[in-house]
């Protein structure tokens, strides 16, 4: 019954046969199982050859690792700004008009703990003018604590006690650690080191007198990095008088836009800490 449902069986000829080396049974059966039996041709490999072959794999492929260093930078790059969840403000203008309202009792009226973020903090930004500090005013205050020259007849126009006596003066070797701030920066970007101490140039921390006001500057330090390749900083006062904001401010942007030419950076946001 099963040779009457397959075609006739093909048998080759013995000579044929032997030579091309298969085994053919006389039943169509036979044939599909030889045909499967016909084992696809193996090559051998010689150890020698074996090994010249993993070889050449190895040095097709070579293993790359990377220094340490290249490690420590790109895990330098990562990091997270918590200021992020803190107010923020598109400039010094609006900053000001928040704290003239939340400060509007007036009086011994004290909020504490403020802080936030200014995204632009270009000078052009910061131009805070107001009765107390026209921009001659400003321009004054900021050229004096920044170091720079200013005349006579500037300091006679412009000088007031009410626009901040002693404890807003930061003049005393701001050139110094201006210069300090740029060299730290420019040999180790990622430093947490460039700080500006406002407070004690002359002295040490350990002669603080609380009547002193020359050492209870409102400003106590400026904090200056790298983040994203935007220069950043972080000011932290122990006292902000609302009104004497626009002189402080301007100050501290004229001195951002003047370390960030130096290092050829653009100025990134500002945080603004106050304790009082």
């Amino acid at each position: 019954r099963v040779t009457r449902l397959f075609p006739p069986s093909v048998v080759m000829a013995p000579k044929a046969a032997a030579k091309a080396k298969i085994k053919v049974a006389p039943k169509a059966k036979g044939k599909k199982k030889a045909k499967m039996e016909i084992p696809p041709p193996r090559i051998k490999v010689s150890p020698k050859a074996k090994g010249k072959k993993k070889a050449k794999a190895e040095m097709a492929f070579p293993k790359i690792k990377r220094a340490p260093k290249a490690k420590g930078k790109k895990k330098a790059k990562a990091g997270k700004n918590l200021n992020a969840a803190f107010p923020r403000f598109r400039t010094a203008s609006e900053m000001y008009k928040h704290i003239r309202k939340i400060t509007s009792p007036g009086g011994d009226y004290t909020v504490r703990n403020f802080v936030g973020v200014i995204k632009d903090i270009s000078v052009q930004s910061s131009v805070v003018e107001t009765e107390l500090f026209p921009k001659g005013a400003l321009d004054f205050y900021t050229k004096k604590n920044m170091g720079w020259e200013y005349t006579q007849q500037e300091y006679d126009e412009w000088f007031k006690p009410e626009r901040g006596g002693d404890q807003g003066d930061y003049r005393d070797g701001m050139q110094e650690k201006i210069a300090n701030v740029i060299d730290c920066l420019r040999t180790e970007p990622r430093s947490k080191r460039a700080v500006i101490p406002i407070p004690f140039a002359a002295e040490g921390s350990k002669t603080v007198n609380w009547q002193d006001q020359g050492q209870t500057k409102c400003c106590r330090e400026l904090y200056l990095y790298i983040e994203d390749d935007l220069l950043k900083c972080t000011g932290v006062l122990r006292m902000q008088n609302a009104s004497i904001f626009p002189k402080n401010i301007h100050f501290f942007a004229t001195l951002l836009d003047h370390v960030s030419k130096e290092l050829k950076l653009p100025v990134g946001e500002y945080t603004h800490f106050i304790a009082n």
